[in-house]
Order: C-alpha cells, then sequence, then structure tokens
C-alpha cells in the first residue's frame, strides 16, 4: 500500500480512537480523584471545621443582572461563613441593574457595590472588583448562580494549601424545562465533572468555571490579572496562573447552580465563544510551551491542538460519508475508507456509556436523583459531539483572523426558560 492509502486507512482510526483513548484517560483520572480525595469525605451539608476560617471576599460581576440580582445574592449573603464580604460590580449595565444593587446593599452591610463608568468586560470588572477587595482569598461568581451554603467552608479548606493559587468550584444546571437543558445535565455530570476529576489527579487544569472560581489574590497578581483581550477570560487565567508556578485544583463540594442556554442558537453562540477562546489560548501559550516555560503544562496543550485536530477530521469524514452516501465516487479503492467501522462504533458507544455511568456514580452525591440523567445521556456524543466539532472549526479562523479588540465587552448570554 502507498503512503496516501496508508493515510486514507488512518483517519478513521483517528476518528475512534482519540475519544475512545481519552474517554479511558478520563475515567482512570476521575476514579483516582475520587479514591484519594472524595473517598470518606464528610456530607456536602456537613463540612470540616478548620481552626482558622481566613476572610473571604466574594465577587460577582454584573451586566443587566436586574432579573437575576435579588436571587442570586440572597443566596451569597446568606452563606454559613463567619467572616466574608460581598462586592458587586455594575459593568455600566443598560438597565436597573446599579438600582437593583443598591437597594439590596443598603439592607445588607456586608455587601459593597462597584459602578463602573461604562461597560467594560467581564475581566475588566473582575479585575476593579479584586483591586477594591480587603482580603487575599477571592471567589467569583456569575450574576445568575446561587451558590451552596456551605461552598465557603469547602473553598477555604482548599486554601490550607499554600502552593494552592486557583481552583474551580462544581457548576449543576438548575433550568432543565428542555431537551436541551437535560442534555446539559448530563454534559456537566457525565464529561466536565469527571475531566476536571482527572485533570486535577494528573496536575493540570485546562480551565476553572468561571461561574464559579477562587484566586488567591497573590497568584492572580503574579499572573497578571485577568485579560480583557480574550474571549475566555477563565481559560486564559487559569493558563497564566499555572505558567507563575502555581497549582489549580478541583473542589467538587464547592457547589453552584447556574443558568444554561435553552435554545439551539443560544448554544451555539455560547458554545463558539468557548471555541474560539480555546484557540485563542493555543495561539498566545505556543511560544511559552515550546519553550518549555511550564513542561506540565505541554499534555493539556497537546491533548487541546488534537482535539481541535479531531474535530476538523470528525467533519471532513462525515462530508466525504454522505457524498459517498448520495452515490458520489470518493476514493473508490479504498473500500475501508469509512468514517468509523461498524464493530468501531459499537465498542466507542459502549465506552462512552461507562464514561457515562461512571461519572454519573461519582456525582450522585451532589444529586440524589442524577442516574436518571442517563437516558439523556445517551444522546449526547450524537448532539454534542458534533457541536463541539462544528464551533471548534469556526473559531479556529475566529481566532486567527479576527483582530484582537483591546476590550471584549459582555454579551448578554441566553438564560434558558424556567
Amino acid at each position: 500500500m502507498s503512503v496516501t492509502d496508508w493515510i486514507l486507512l488512518a483517519i478513521p482510526a483517528f476518528c475512534f480512537g482519540y475519544p475512545f483513548v481519552m474517554a479511558w484517560y478520563w475515567m482512570a483520572g476521575g476514579l483516582m480523584f475520587h479514591w484519594t480525595r472524595e473517598r470518606g469525605q464528610p456530607r456536602l451539608d456537613r463540612p470540616p471545621e478548620l481552626t482558622h476560617w481566613p476572610p473571604i471576599s466574594f465577587l460577582v460581576p454584573c451586566y443587566n443582572e436586574s432579573v437575576n440580582a435579588e436571587e442570586t445574592f440572597a443566596a451569597a449573603l446568606a452563606i454559613d461563613y463567619p467572616d466574608f464580604e460581598v462586592i458587586a460590580i455594575n459593568d455600566g449595565s443598560r438597565d436597573d441593574t446599579g438600582q437593583v444593587l443598591e437597594a439590596i446593599a443598603a439592607r445588607h452591610p456586608r455587601m459593597r457595590v462597584v459602578h463602573l463608568v461604562q461597560n467594560q468586560g467581564k475581566a475588566t470588572a473582575l479585575t476593579a472588583g479584586a483591586l477594591l477587595a480587603r482580603h487575599e482569598i477571592l471567589v467569583c461568581i456569575d450574576g445568575d448562580a446561587l451558590v451552596d451554603p456551605h461552598c465557603l467552608r469547602w473553598i477555604a479548606r482548599a486554601f490550607q494549601f499554600p502552593e494552592l493559587g486557583a481552583l474551580t468550584g462544581n457548576p449543576r444546571i438548575r433550568n432543565r424545562t428542555t431537551i436541551l437543558g437535560q442534555l446539559q445535565v448530563g454534559e456537566f455530570s457525565a464529561t466536565l465533572g469527571l475531566i476536571k476529576r482527572a485533570q486535577a489527579t494528573y496536575g493540570r487544569l485546562f480551565t476553572i468555571s468561571g461561574v464559579m472560581c477562587a484566586f488567591r489574590k497573590r497568584a492572580l497578581a503574579e499572573a497578571g490579572w485577568w485579560s480583557a483581550r480574550t474571549l475566555t477570560e477563565d481559560v486564559d487565567v487559569t493558563w497564566r496562573i499555572q505558567m507563575a508556578g502555581w497549582r489549580v485544583t478541583y473542589v467538587p463540594n464547592a457547589v453552584c447552580w447556574i443558568l444554561m442556554p435553552e435554545t439551539i442558537r443560544g448554544l451555539w453562540r455560547q458554545r463558539l465563544r468557548w471555541a474560539e477562546g480555546g484557540a485563542q489560548m493555543m495561539l498566545d501559550f505556543f511560544g511559552p510551551v515550546i519553550r518549555g516555560r511550564s513542561p506540565a503544562m505541554i499534555p493539556v496543550y497537546l491533548n487541546f491542538v488534537i482535539s481541535v485536530v479531531w474535530a476538523y477530521t470528525i467533519l471532513a469524514c462525515l462530508g466525504l460519508g454522505t457524498l459517498r452516501a448520495l452515490g458520489v465516487p470518493i476514493a473508490p479503492a479504498i473500500p475501508a475508507f469509512n468514517i468509523i467501522p461498524e464493530w468501531w462504533g459499537l465498542v466507542l458507544t459502549l465506552t462512552y456509556l461507562l464514561q457515562a455511568f461512571v461519572s454519573q456514580l461519582l456525582e450522585r452525591r451532589f444529586e440524589r436523583q442524577m442516574l436518571r440523567s442517563m437516558f439523556w445521556a445517551i444522546w449526547y456524543p450524537m448532539a454534542f459531539w458534533l457541536l463541539s466539532a462544528a464551533t471548534t472549526v469556526a473559531g479556529l479562523p475566529g481566532a486567527l483572523l479576527k483582530p484582537r479588540k483591546e476590550r471584549t465587552t459582555w454579551v448578554s448570554p441566553d438564560r434558558g426558560l424556567r
């Protein structure tokens, strides 16, 4: 066989092999995380006692959040923790968010409101809040998040380790009125939680969850705070903190409940922004990675690059397979040139279902009815793998060709149906 023949035969093997290998990689890391860090822990609502509870500053950037503000800040101000402050940053909202925040602050002495003159973006709002915060530990949530009453105790426990620069919490979906909402419940429990557990086990995280995260202020200062030029400030700051020598980890007991898109348009816009922001990271950190500034980040970086190649490959194979199904002669001399041989498809499906089942078992501590979402998790690869591949393919040219703005401002997200 010629080199071309071998390449054509390798393409479907790559389409199958990458998600197959990564599924086992995530399962192994997730189970190790559970065995070494979660097994035997007290219940979520019974956090361990510490001899010293460090004071904490809560940062909540808000842009046009008047509808969600009362609910979000009621949960934040009701947290069971001895010493904390809440800083609401009104980032030039066009609605009455500023007035709503001032009214809440007037009733709660723990809360302060910062008003930015104009909309400057989430990264700038967070930096402004961090510089005004009184305390070293900063917890950041979005303006629609409802935090668990005990989350700060679990976060404080994690920051007992002086090498920890940041952590990511455990966002859970609270709007589930549509099929898209149900699929995302399966996504966050069967995929994202498992991946974060595995990455924490292996030593480096690709990204924190911007909707629920915490930082040591010194680590943020050494990393240069949040960048206003990136679409995904959470990905960027995660990388810069780790490149500066700090550790980032996952704390699943730091739970919050969030709203997610439940329309195709809203979901596409969200995932396209994530994909383009990830591609920006790939470009921005190419030089530091190849110069060996942080060798431990190389596996995370390579995995992202391979995932981009996989997205282009899988969509190309789907396109070629569709043309063949329509009778267009594509590589007729290579009978094996199919997207995935039949038995490979079955193996990949069973592997994914095993991954989903393992993930659901790990997540049952947070939602007792978690296994009920297995029905929706079955459909996740068909819907979200293709969506992820399509947004990755669309996001890379955007990162390459679009000029970087000096400041990335907010776009009000689709918060779903409630």
